[in-house]
């Protein structure tokens, strides 16, 4: 179900309600009780970037080994890494 938002033309009141699709919009606003509310165009909650569930688990072929092209730069480059890349040893000196 998504989330809509709305506002009162006639205080100014915002709000949020999680309605089905096929719900009326709502009309009445909660805080002056006018009938003056109405449904705003919003952006949409989230977004996906980066390397995620399409670029791991749904391309084929070449396309989705990324894992071995970032080992084969590495490789391009000497096998240099940056020291944040590497993993920290724990202290046993005890």
């Amino acid at each position: 179900m998504p989330i809509y938002e709305y506002e009162c033309k006639a205080c100014g009141h915002r709000m949020d309600k999680l309605q089905k699709i096929s719900a009326d919009p709502l009309t009445d606003c909660p805080a002056c009780e006018d009938a003056s509310l109405s449904r705003l165009v919003s952006a949409a909650g989230f977004r996906l970037a980066g390397g995620g569930w399409y670029e791991t688990d749904f391309k084929t072929g070449s396309k989705k080994n990324l894992a071995a092209d970032a080992k084969s730069a590495t490789a391009e480059t000497g096998g240099q890494k940056s020291a944040s890349s590497e993993p920290k040893k724990k202290d046993t000196a005890a």
